[in-house]
């Protein structure tokens, strides 16, 4: 059964784009590639001060968000020949680790985390650092792409001494003939669903909607005829931030799994052609 038949499915990442349209078509529906993210380049200038600064006074506690930020630290620490060094303030320094790719990082490293959270979301990390005190004391927040206002507040309101954010990535925003675009075809009710693969691209799509004046547009549209599918819990929860209250999540962190979940979302409702 073609479960997307007569189905426009907004494909908001730049990866591995032909491969989920391929997936969408083989159900019948039709890939629009409307990419939300930005290129994430490196910014090796910006880190090397820092980086050079946790190898030497090290820190109290070091809060690792991703398994790629992780090891882009220690392979930038590696050709500013410090590598050494670092690994060994992280052992000295507590660990709080967001996510299972940051915790295969840590097994493969042979370090532990003495703060792991449940499902990689952010929230769930914090409720989990809450249990701690952290008052005066020196947090390392390693961060991808963009900072974390949650978890700076997080510190702030546990009366933490210093907090260093490392961001090994940063983002560029996507192209604004994109997202114009985009929220042409979504109000012309051109859009049946928008597949996120990432936090980032609901951040930006939220963000231009409210610079134009149509944030409670775009949510109207998420309540009502456009579906929201997120590939995994930490995009989901930026979706939720942003006030969309209907949307799906694989059970599995897949890109071909959130797919599929769309397509059963349609055939249970009982809107498949």
């Amino acid at each position: 059964m073609e479960a997307l038949k007569g189905k426009r499915l907004v494909i908001a990442g730049s990866r591995k784009t032909e491969e989920m349209s391929a997936i969408i078509e083989k159900q019948g529906g039709t890939a629009l590639v409307r990419s939300l993210q930005g290129l994430t380049l490196l910014d090796e200038e910006t880190l090397e001060a820092p980086l050079r600064r946790f190898a030497a006074e090290g820190a109290d506690w070091v809060v690792l968000t991703t398994g790629i930020g992780s090891e882009t630290l220690a392979s930038n620490a590696e050709k500013l020949d410090i590598k050494e060094a670092f690994l060994e303030q992280l052992t000295q320094a507590s660990i709080a680790s967001r996510g299972y790719k940051t915790t295969a990082y840590l097994k493969r490293t042979g370090l532990k985390a003495v703060v792991a959270d449940d499902d990689g979301t952010v929230q769930n990390l914090i409720e989990k650092l809450a249990e701690h005190d952290f008052a005066g004391q020196r947090i390392v927040i390693q961060l991808h792409g963009e900072p974390s206002p949650e978890l700076e507040r997080f510190f702030a309101a546990k009366k933490a001494g210093e907090v260093i954010s490392l961001l090994p990535y940063k983002h560029v925003p996507p192209e604004v003939s994109v997202l114009t675009q985009l929220m042409e075809e979504l109000a012309a009710g051109e859009v049946d669903a928008i597949c996120f693969t990432t936090a980032v691209q609901v951040q930006y799509l939220f963000r231009y909607a409210r610079k134009i004046g149509l944030e409670q547009q775009l949510l109207e549209l998420f309540a009502g005829q456009v579906l929201a599918a997120a590939v995994g819990k930490v995009t989901a929860e930026a979706l939720q931030l942003n006030g969309v209250q209907r949307y799906i999540v694989p059970d599995i962190e897949r890109m071909g799994a959130m797919i599929i979940e769309v397509a059963h979302y349609y055939e249970a409702q009982g809107l498949t052609q």
